[in-house]
């Protein structure tokens, strides 16, 4: 797994310094995210920002921004799925992908 390469600015965002690739989707330089949407409560386990796991979460917030329709939407989650499990097969990843689903399922 190839990392992306961030600075973080003053909104407690990550600025991507360099296009980032996976398989055929390309996150363009400049691209910010805010890192996993966890709860605060929850950070003890996985902190937003952990760079383990920054791979599926750029390219999910990238995918989730550009995303037109539902079908849009279920292909990020398919992503951040995708990469997660690639990193990690854990309870932990497991959990989180759980969470993502849930969190579409119910907006």
């Amino acid at each position: 797994m190839i990392y992306p390469l961030f600075q973080p600015n003053k909104n407690n965002r990550l600025i991507l310094l360099e296009n980032y690739n996976y398989e055929n989707i390309e996150v363009p330089k400049g691209f910010e995210t805010n890192g996993a949407d966890i709860p605060r409560i929850f950070w003890i386990i996985v902190p937003p920002f952990k760079p383990k796991y920054l791979p599926a979460v750029l390219v999910h917030d990238y995918l989730i921004k550009i995303a037109k329709n539902k079908q849009e939407i279920f292909y990020a989650n398919y992503y951040f799925e995708k990469i997660l499990l690639e990193i990690e097969n854990s309870f932990k990843t497991r959990a989180m992908i759980k969470a993502v689903n849930l969190y579409w399922k119910i907006r």
